[in-house]
Order: structure tokens, then sequence, then C-alpha cells
């Protein structure tokens, strides 16, 4: 994370300050002018604020407005019916806000379309709107030693930079390392596979009107079934996945975030996951230091941040390798040996264990992710 967030924190920097190449600008301009927009006009706080929220407030309307309306929509091969109007409404701000908090399930709720247009496109806006509001700050402190006019930078500049010269690149690289690894990355149709195994279930069992059926005692009749096949979710998981991580918001494409295998499936892509979330944070921390002309400053965060981190860590990596008192006393065997990890494995997957899983819970956590690969 050092050798990553120093370097980043420099270009980070330079792109608050403005220092860019040539072939940057030459890049921008055309988008500076369709939307009519002068970059070096720095804006005073309270217009750079109102542009902030003006923007996200557009962005929250299209996120709504393509949940309501993505049963009409391409990419939508499941044919997922338009979103409920209070659960768009919910998703919407928790999206726009780099919330992400999820009262639905991905896999069956969100079509292709609405993940891509929606969704993984406010993890990007949502994240320069954080960064964004940290180089206003870091501006805010560096010109008021000097001038003391409240001028902040411009916002659609700001935007613009970190979009496309910070979240968009990275994000690239990470989606590729994912997919490497076996993250998903497709527009197919849901698969139905068969399973190497028969599942036996039980389900109520109907009349011929539809309607339960009910015991003597009130109780509902039951009748057992097989089943040798499963619904695979399909989807463009990886570009979701990586600017989900790096952007701290944590929205999983699945309903089981990065438990699930599809979205997380190696100890590699679990690392990676852990790097992203906490790389443009502690990189910012080095950024700051080198805008307000102190880098002391930025250390100092970063080092109050690092402890807190670590303590964290501590307590809950051996709270969880000791395991659950209540198993103990029932005489479970929680010790780590050849043939288990020992501790309180419950809620985590058996591909990350206790370390790993612990490890990213106060990552995520530390860094108002909100992405899991256990359930808490």
């Amino acid at each position: 994370l050092g050798l990553l967030a120093w370097p980043l924190g420099k270009f980070l920097a330079a792109l608050c300050e403005g220092r860019l190449a040539s072939w940057m600008h030459a890049f921008e301009m055309p988008l500076y002018r369709l939307a009519g927009v002068e970059p070096a006009q720095s804006m005073h706080w309270r217009t750079y604020a109102l542009a902030l929220l003006a923007f996200n407030g557009i962005g929250l309307l299209v996120v709504y407005g393509l949940q309501r309306l993505q049963g009409a929509l391409p990419l939508n091969p499941q044919g997922m019916p338009a979103v409920s109007g209070d659960s768009s409404f919910n998703t919407a701000v928790s999206f726009v806000t780099n919330t992400n908090w999820q009262g639905y399930g991905g896999e069956s709720t969100m079509s292709y379309l609405t993940q891509m247009l929606g969704l993984s496109v406010q993890n990007f806006f949502s994240a320069a709107t954080g960064i964004a509001v940290a180089f206003a700050l870091a501006r805010g402190f560096a010109s008021f030693r000097t001038d003391g006019q409240g001028l902040v930078g411009n916002f659609w500049a700001d935007v613009t930079r970190i979009t496309s010269w910070v979240l968009v690149p990275i994000s690239f690289v990470i989606a590729l390392v994912l997919v490497g690894q076996g993250v998903i990355q497709n527009f197919d149709a849901y698969k139905d596979v068969t399973t190497l195994e028969t599942t036996v279930y039980s389900v109520p069992k109907l009349d011929a009107a539809g309607q339960t059926v009910h015991g003597a005692d009130g109780a509902p009749v039951t009748e057992e079934k097989t089943s040798t096949t499963q619904t695979l979710a399909m989807g463009p998981v990886a570009s979701q996945e990586a600017i989900k991580m790096l952007g701290t918001n944590g929205g999983g494409f699945f309903n089981a975030n990065s438990a699930h295998p599809y979205e997380n499936p190696t100890a590699l892509t679990n690392f990676v996951q852990m790097l992203a979330i906490f790389l443009i944070p502690a990189a910012l921390c080095f950024a700051f230091g080198r805008i307000v002309g102190d880098q002391r400053q930025g250390v100092a965060i970063l080092a109050a941040m690092t402890i807190m981190f670590l303590a964290a860590v501590v307590a809950l990596v051996s709270a969880e390798q000791i395991g659950n008192p209540q198993w103990t006393s029932l005489g479970v065997d929680q010790a780590v040996s050849a043939l288990q990890p020992g501790g309180n494995m419950e809620g985590k997957e058996v591909r990350f264990g206790i370390t790993a899983s612990a490890l990213f819970a106060v990552i995520t956590t530390a860094a108002s992710c909100g992405a899991v690969n256990a359930m808490h």
C-alpha cells in the first residue's frame, strides 16, 4: 500500500494543482467546451458546493429513472421488471451519496443496463465527488493562508480529471486482474447447470386451487422434491467490482457481495480488493501534505489512521481466532489443526478463512466502504 500510495499521492497533488501534461489538457478541452466550462476559473466555496449538489441531484434522478424503466430497456436478458418506487429512490440516494447500502438482491432485481449505466457510473461519480471535496478542503487550507478569498477550485474540472486520470485507468487495470482470476464479465443470460449432487428439499403441498394444504393439527403439509440443476447468475461483474472497491463504494453486483465466488474467487482477488479499498484514502493523505505545503501534516493523518486500523485488526483477528465460547462449553473443537482453521468460521468463506475475512472486515469498515467477504 505504501509503495503504491506514495506515487499516487504525488499525482493527485499535481492533479489538484492543475499540473497536467499537454496531451491531458488536449483530451479534456473538448469536454469543457461541450459543457461550457472554463477549467481555470476557480469557484468560491458556495458555488463549488452548489455545483456539486446539482451534479449529484441529476445523478439521483438518472439512477431512479433507470430502475423504474428497466423493464422496457435493453440489456435485460432475464426480463427483470421495473424496481418499485421506494426501492428505486432508496438505491438512487444510496449510490449517489457513496453509501451503497442495498435493500435488494442484485442478481434478482437489477438488469445489466441498470447495474452498468446506473450503479457503476455512480460508483465512479460519487467517488470522484468525494475526492473533489478533499481537493477543495486542501485548497481551502492552502489559499486561506495566502488570500483568504475562499476560492477552492473548479468542481467540473476536478470531477473530470479525477474520473479520467485516476478512477477509470486504475479500475481498468484492476478489472483485468479480476477477470484473469475468474471474475465474470459478460452479457449472457443466466445459465441452468447440472449440479454434482441431487438436492432434496421440502415445499408446502398445494391443492388444486393452489392453496397450501394443512393437516389436522393446522400445520402446513409439506412434500419432498428433488433438483439436479442450479441457476447461475451472469453479468458484467468485473467492471463494477473494480470501481466498487477503488471508490470505497461497497455495493455488490450480487447479493452476497465479495463473498460470492464470481465477485471474489481467489486469495489474490481478495488481496487486490483490500488493497484497492485503501489505495486512494492513503494516497490522499500524501496529496494533502503536498497541497498545503507541509508533508508532515499528511503523514500525521495517515499515522493516526494506521494506528486505529492496526488496533482494530489485532482485536478482531484475535477474537475471531479464539472462537465462540458458547461452542466451547458444548465441547465443540475450535482449535487450529491440519483438518480445520479453528476459531469462529461462522459466516466465513472457507477459501478466505478467519484472518483474510477479519482483515477485510476491518479494511472495509475503516474506509467506510461496505464491501464484505463474510457475513458480519
